[in-house]
């Protein structure tokens, strides 16, 4: 399955909780995750979107990293069940970062 294939599903499935879904991009910092996602209770979470089996670059991992330092939630998703999990929980309100 294509990267934005899993991408596609997991947004669809994000706007169907209500989901507020972002492109995201920066032009002061490259390799941020692909996508922020805005949860109907105003948690904010990002996702970098992978290719079965890819791994982040070392430019992803290193933003992925700060932003954890900063206690964001971030997600590495290569499956779109896993990333459909991950925006059930914070549906209800659960704080997934001990999911991954």
């Amino acid at each position: 399955m294509l990267e934005k294939h899993i991408e596609r599903k997991v947004c669809d499935y994000a706007r169907s909780c209500d989901f507020l879904v972002y492109k995201f991009t920066s032009p002061q910092r490259r390799s941020v995750p692909d996508r922020l996602f805005i949860s109907p209770k105003g948690v904010t979470l990002f996702i970098e979107f992978k290719a079965p089996g890819k791994k982040c670059t070392e430019g992803q991992s290193r933003e992925i990293g700060r932003l954890k330092a900063k206690n964001i939630p971030v997600f590495v998703v290569d499956d779109p069940d896993e990333g459909k999990r991950i925006i059930g929980l914070y549906a209800v309100g659960v704080d997934a970062r001990g999911y991954q």
